[in-house]
């Protein structure tokens, strides 16, 4: 008497009598929804791993991870913490060098061992190992520390002469068993030295960042694997990303590319203190009339960077792409405090912006960060608008929802590959669309102002004509509508001594 999964039983092979019982799972399945607080950010820091992407939730993380945040252009760690103001926990960072980052190292001892930092970078002419007595009889230990991070402790390492060094390496590259693992900070070569080992203190030194040239082009990286700068982040499922400080417009048709190949919203920027008239032909040039790219004026902000001391001048992108990721993808940033700003350029000069000023980057698909914004006198982003010139797809909101939807249906529908098509997984297939969907409305996340139902799914006869179902066709129409952001509130006043008010009653059930 089997019991066995549904589809393991090949019921034309069935010769003894006997019960035989399927498991079948429910025939609506249930599609979660793919995270969208995912933000990219690709820059340069003073330590980590390079073009490869990092998850971070805080910016204690990126400190351990990336080093401090540094007081210069293209600096993650100062996009990260932008964001992280706006309330984003949810990164995927990629450092980016110019190619001439080194490892800092130390030499002991002429030739008995060497000690290179794990990564390039500045932070590592931090590092220290102390070398020294172990805690058991005729051993050695050696004890590496960083900054801010708990110190690796190699103990009790047996050996003598040259055997020691190469064990002493053995123990750092590979770790203890049953004490502890591979060192974190430190890579160690040993050499042919046999000079036995003195209480000492070795500093790494000769680390350098690697980000004295770094341009439009080393941020983009190479598509190719490896692959590098913005590149980095392909399949990731990032939901938002921006290239830190970047504000060459002559990356902006690739990152365009990237986003739709990816269906992440990219967040672009133009140089700080840019004129209006020179953005708007800059972005008529560049060629960016796209719903997936987010087109800031060069507006930059000031921010109290209370790690260096010192109030400096960053980009608008980590402010707008924190608070992006931190709202639901049905809404939009419009309107939306930010926060950490102490102001922008344009503020600083107790100015601000005209209406004809404000009509001239709404027409051109342009957004901006103003003081004030409709809600009052509050930092916030002015539009929430995409670079895109098409009304109905230009808002925030169209570009994350429809990035949503899409990306979760192409998460959770490939489980009907495969499956012989036939009424009931048809209805099955339209079933569990319909269920995600349902979800979405319950939640306020699509939905109607009228109250009607705001989807539909339709898997029939009609769009699956035999001709195709025969080539192995099956074909899902659905059509959701979103819940439109309100960007213009007419209240109708009529005011005055000659005015009638009617009143009606109305009965109450």
């Amino acid at each position: 008497m089997p019991v066995v999964q549904q589809g393991s039983i090949n019921t034309t092979a069935l010769i003894v009598p006997d019960l035989y019982v399927q498991i079948v799972p429910p025939s609506v399945t249930l599609l979660n929804g793919l995270p969208t607080n995912i933000l990219g950010v690709v820059g340069t820091a003073t330590w980590g791993p390079a073009n490869a992407p990092t998850v971070v939730g805080s910016m204690a993380d990126y400190s351990r991870q990336f080093g401090a945040i540094q007081a210069r252009k293209y600096d993650m760690g100062t996009a990260v913490a932008a964001a992280v103001l706006q309330g984003a926990n949810n990164f995927r960072c990629v450092r980016v060098t110019d190619g001439t980052d080194v490892a800092a190292t130390v030499v002991v001892l002429a030739t008995c061992i060497t000690f290179t930092s794990k990564y390039t970078g500045t932070l590592g002419n931090s590092a220290q190992v102390i070398v020294g007595t172990g805690s058991q009889a005729n051993t050695s230990k050696a004890t590496v520390t960083m900054p801010g991070q708990v110190p690796e402790v190699f103990d009790n390492i047996a050996g003598t002469a040259n055997a020691l060094w190469v064990n002493m390496a053995a123990a750092i590259n590979n770790g203890q068993s049953g004490q502890r693992g591979p060192s974190q900070f430190i890579v160690a070569t040993a050499g042919a030295g046999t000079t036995a080992p003195t209480l000492a203190t070795y500093s790494l030194a000769g680390g350098t960042d690697g980000a004295t040239t770094i341009t439009g082009t080393v941020l983009l990286g190479v598509d190719t694997v490896p692959r590098k700068g913005m590149y980095a982040l392909r399949n990731t499922n990032t939901s938002i990303a921006f290239l830190a400080d970047c504000d060459d417009t002559t990356t902006f048709t690739n990152q365009v590319a990237y986003g739709y190949s990816e269906g992440t919203y990219m967040v672009g920027v133009t140089p700080a203190g840019d004129a209006i008239a020179a953005a708007v032909t800059a972005k008529a040039t560049a060629g960016i009339d796209a719903y997936i790219f987010k087109y800031l004026l060069g507006d930059w902000v000031y921010f109290n960077d209370t790690v260096n001391n010192q109030v400096r001048l960053i980009s608008p992108q980590g402010f707008v792409a924190g608070r992006l990721a931190n709202l639901s993808p049905e809404q939009s940033s419009l309107n939306k405090p930010l926060y950490g700003i102490v102001g922008t350029q344009k503020s600083y000069q107790n100015l601000t912006y005209s209406s004809a000023e404000l009509a001239l980057l709404g027409v051109a698909g342009i957004d901006l960060i103003t003081n004030p914004i409709p809600a009052g006198n509050s930092f916030g982003v002015r539009f929430g608008h995409n670079s895109s010139s098409n009304a109905v797809t230009n808002g925030d909101n169209y570009t994350r929802m429809t990035n949503y939807i899409a990306y979760t249906l192409n998460g959770g529908m490939g489980l009907f590959i495969g499956q012989l098509q036939s009424p009931t997984v048809r209805r099955s297939a339209a079933a569990t669309i319909s269920a995600f969907l349902e979800a979405l409305t319950g939640q306020n996340m699509i939905g109607s102002a009228d109250g009607t139902q705001p989807y539909s799914v339709q898997i029939d006869n009609t769009n699956n004509p035999q001709n195709r179902v025969a080539l192995g066709y099956m074909q899902a129409d659905v059509k959701v509508r979103y819940l439109s952001v309100i960007e213009k509130f007419i209240i109708n006043v009529e005011g005055g001594q000659s005015v009638t008010i009617n009143r009606q009653s109305v009965a109450l059930a």
